[in-house]
């Protein structure tokens, strides 16, 4: 079999959530209700999303279940007015979206396994054409966080580990509401 790329449909949270999710979502609220820049957003989200990364007690037995299909997107709070989404990502061995970039700043931390992520850049190609540059490989293993904000976030991520990840993935957006936290979706030709 091999892994799909496809990136699953989001749905409406789960109405049950940990303790532990509950005190993070209030941590995050703070801070994207002080109307930052979305950089130094993202920067201090994950502040606050590195101390909960790895706890036994953040995610649900039914949060933690992954798809044999492609990974598993189980959304665990979107917030009334759309300012952030929180979503655990569940990748069995070998699954990876497709190159992509983000409507909005987005924040990720690894809660179990490792995942690989793979940047790009655009660039100019032969007669006007673009085509992505590779500019990093990243590994993040539990504990890791990184953060963005559009443009210059395009990459790839994938599960490089031989038992299930899950990361743990902040939005500056309600991905419900826009049906995905993708702005597009990346078919050109890479290096």
């Amino acid at each position: 079999m091999t892994p799909s790329t496809a990136s699953p449909a989001p749905s409406r949270p789960a109405a049950r959530v940990t303790a532990r999710m509950a005190d993070l979502v209030r941590e995050i609220r703070a801070v994207v209700d002080r109307g930052l820049a979305p950089d130094l957003t993202a920067y201090l989200v994950g502040e606050r999303l590195s101390p909960h990364l790895g706890a036994p007690d953040l995610l649900t037995a039914e949060q933690r279940v992954g798809d044999p299909e492609r990974y598993r997107q189980h959304v665990l709070h979107a917030e009334p007015d759309g300012s952030f989404s929180v979503v655990a990502l569940v990748w069995l061995p070998g699954q990876q979206t497709a190159i992509h970039d983000h409507v909005s700043w987005c924040v990720a931390g690894v809660h179990q396994g490792e995942e690989s992520e793979r940047r790009y850049r655009l660039a100019p190609g032969a007669g006007g054409a673009a085509r992505l540059v590779p500019t990093e490989d990243v590994v993040n293993g539990p504990g890791d966080v990184c953060g963005f904000a559009p443009p210059g976030d395009i990459h790839r991520v994938r599960n490089s580990c031989s038992s299930t990840a899950i990361s743990l993935h902040v939005y500056g957006a309600d991905v419900v509401r826009l049906g995905s936290s993708v702005r597009r979706v990346y078919t050109l030709p890479a290096d």
